[in-house]
């Protein structure tokens, strides 16, 4: 289980840890290891045990998401029951994974300071001449794709879904048939909270046959799907 606490003045969360004792089943030294401390056992978030079970806190800068895992005995892995979502890995589990989303901090108003009573006349200086302003170079613009596809006729994917791949390059069909799972996820976490829903696992092949032109095929498959997912 997860408990985030935002700070009112910094960009950062308080993130407690917390993993019942029947999930532990007898083990001893509890870590929290993640992308936050290099997935290290000795840089290990040790937890400590107590009546709803072992428990561990650490503040993260705010703003993205984290994969964590628990490790017990130093030997046995085990996710959080309740996080925030799982990604893939190339072994053939999933991370746990947290959403620390972006907060605004207030700034503190400058206190208005007493003119001085009496002000001493300035001398009056010779004008200096001023150098003309350089001109801005103006920044150029990110590519984009000459022809670009219609992805929102891919199953799952919206007008703002859309534009987040736009914004990471991904304009075509071709461009979407040739990415990986756990980039698109990245996308969509990235994005908040409320895009974790969205499964983008049929994505790449739904692509692959649009950009193929076998819009017969795509339909079929399609309809064996609801919002991106297998029904």
């Amino acid at each position: 289980m997860l408990k985030k606490q935002y700070s009112k003045s910094k960009p950062i969360c308080k993130v407690t840890f917390t993993l019942p004792q029947e999930a532990v089943n007898g083990g001893n030294v509890v870590k929290v290891l993640g992308e936050f401390n290099n997935w290290s056992w000795k840089e290990g978030l040790p937890m400590k045990a107590g009546k709803d079970g072992f428990k561990a806190s650490v503040e993260l800068a705010t703003g993205r998401h984290y994969e964590f895992r628990y490790l017990v005995d130093n030997e046995t892995w085990i996710n959080d029951w309740e996080a925030d979502a799982y990604y893939p890995t190339p072994y053939g589990v999933e991370n746990s994974v947290i959403y620390i989303e972006s907060v605004e901090i207030a700034v503190p108003r400058a206190k208005k300071e007493d003119a001085p009573k009496k002000a001493k006349k300035a001398t009056k200086a010779a004008p200096k001449k001023e150098k003309p302003a350089a001109k801005a170079t103006a920044k150029p613009a990110a590519k984009v794709a000459a022809n670009p596809d219609d992805l929102k006729k891919i199953e799952g994917i919206g007008p703002k879904i859309a534009q987040l791949l736009n914004e990471k390059g991904i304009y075509t069909f071709e461009d979407l048939s040739k990415a990986k799972k756990a980039t698109l996820t990245a996308v969509l976490a990235d994005a908040g909270s409320r895009f974790k829903m969205h499964d983008p696992t049929t994505w790449p092949k739904q692509a692959k046959l649009a950009a193929g032109g076998e819009w017969d095929k795509l339909t079929k498959l399609q309809d064996e799907l609801k919002g991106g997912k297998v029904k």
